[in-house]
């Protein structure tokens, strides 16, 4: 009995501490990416910029949910389909609130649904999903009704956007894909109806694509692009946006992924960093999207980064396709930064005046032109690479495998691992131990 009191003591105060100091951080850090809530006010807007409609292009409708939606999930297809010129392209939701990306990125939608609807008189004619947490059944409704209520259009599900769309009802008997961490934690049990794939990039099936994890998705648009407006259209596109990996397109076969000790470096970067870097992303009109996505996907994904959004703008920050912005900072209210970043390859022209109004304030920490110098390669490549320097070669390893990016050109430089996330455990590991053996030599010594 002696032997079993002392063991459940050092069981104890290694799950209590360790694991209850982990748990967390890492759930902080989760609703920090996925429900990041707002400190400041919410200005007074005015003029949504909404691209012009004409009834002789087709028409995409983009999704934005409640609380949240996937940063890459939605912006990254809303601007291909836009790159084309060929489609009306719209960010839409239940309402006309305020819409958060995760990672802390504002915006509005262009239309309700109920606008939508009473524009076109018609369903759209294509419906992209993305990865849209389920988290309150009351906000989330109206979502799973409109995309029933759609069921016969053309449905594009981006990443786990492909749960949200499998919660419809409308994937059973069908083939389908999701991510890989999805697929890994079996999240897709709840769905047995659907035969899910998990060695292709897309699957497209009836009036339903599916796409894999993030840049999956990217062969998904393309290759709905080249179904559409043909394949010299879809070339075009991956050209323009110096995608390395055009093949998956033609032949989506690939080698999955899978849920392996690659993930230790996530879930230590969640549940241990607590010296988090703070970076600020300089919003400006005309930014480009895709970008813009860059910076929370891999920086705030990565359990590393807070992001803030900051700009002296009053009014909504237009992006080059017209999506409406609403900055979380103003410059002379900007948390405590460690940098600041400027994305984008023509930030320096653009971004100019606020640029000159940052520095003009007296800031210390001097803007960062992440994308400078890379007009010829792809967006993520040197934020991935940035990352590796920033933090370790480890979470940048992870970063590109998140995203289901397989490019051969990345070229990480940086520390192997992260000190902090390795080290903050095993000193917790060591004060367990001293706690328990404190506490097995004070009661049990006597007995």
């Amino acid at each position: 009995m002696k032997l079993l009191l002392r063991v459940i003591v050092y069981v104890m105060s290694f799950v209590i501490l360790f694991g209850g100091v982990g748990a967390f951080g890492y759930i902080r850090s989760n609703h920090a990416y996925w429900l990041p809530t707002r400190q400041t006010p919410l200005p007074v807007l005015h003029n949504v910029s909404v691209p012009e409609y004409n009834p002789k292009k087709p028409t995409v409708a983009v999704l934005l949910s409640n609380p949240t939606t996937e940063v890459f999930d939605f912006i990254v297809p809303y601007e291909m389909f836009a790159m084309t010129e060929s489609y009306n392209v719209y960010a839409v939701a239940p309402d006309k609130n305020m819409k958060t990306l995760s990672g802390g990125l504002d915006l509005n939608a262009h239309y309700s649904f109920d606008e939508l609807d009473r524009l076109l008189g018609k369903s759209p004619d294509l419906i992209v999903i993305p990865a849209m947490p389920m988290v309150d059944e009351a906000k989330y409704k109206p979502i799973r009704e409109w995309i029933q209520k759609h069921a016969d259009t053309k449905l594009l599900s981006i990443c786990a956007g492909a749960l949200n769309l499998a919660d419809t009802g409308l994937l059973k008997g069908k083939e389908a894909t999701t991510d890989w961490k999805s697929l890994g934690y079996h999240e897709i049990d709840k769905y047995p109806e659907t035969n899910w794939r998990r060695d292709v990039r897309y699957v497209a099936d009836g009036n339903i694509v599916s796409s894999a994890a993030l840049t999956s998705g990217i062969d998904a648009v393309l290759y709905v692009i080249s179904q559409q407006l043909g394949e010299p259209m879809a070339e075009k596109i991956a050209k323009e946006m110096n995608y390395p990996s055009y093949p998956f397109v033609k032949n989506p076969k690939m080698d999955p992924y899978e849920i392996d000790r690659t993930e230790w470096i996530f879930t230590l970067n969640q549940a241990f960093q607590w010296n988090k870097k703070s970076a600020g992303v300089l919003l400006y009109n005309g930014m480009d999207d895709g970008a813009l996505t860059t910076i929370f996907d891999t920086y705030a994904a990565s359990g590393t980064t807070k992001v803030y959004t900051i700009s002296d703008a009053q009014q909504p920050i237009v992006t080059k396709y017209h999506l409406n912005l609403v900055t979380r900072y103003p410059m002379s209210n900007a948390p405590k930064l460690d940098r600041m970043l400027v994305p984008g390859v023509e930030a320096k022209s653009l971004a100019a005046e606020q640029i000159k109004q940052w520095n003009e304030k007296g800031s210390s920490v001097t803007p960062e032109f992440i994308h400078s110098g890379s007009a010829d390669r792809f967006i993520f490549d040197a934020p991935l690479e940035d990352l590796a320097k920033q933090e370790d070669v480890l979470t940048a390893q992870y970063g590109a495998k998140r995203l289901e990016y397989r490019a051969t050109t990345l070229h990480f430089d940086g520390k192997p691992f992260s000190f902090e996330a390795f080290g903050v455990p095993v000193l917790l590991s060591l004060a367990a131990c001293l706690i328990a053996f404190y506490l097995d030599r004070r009661w049990f010594k006597r007995v």
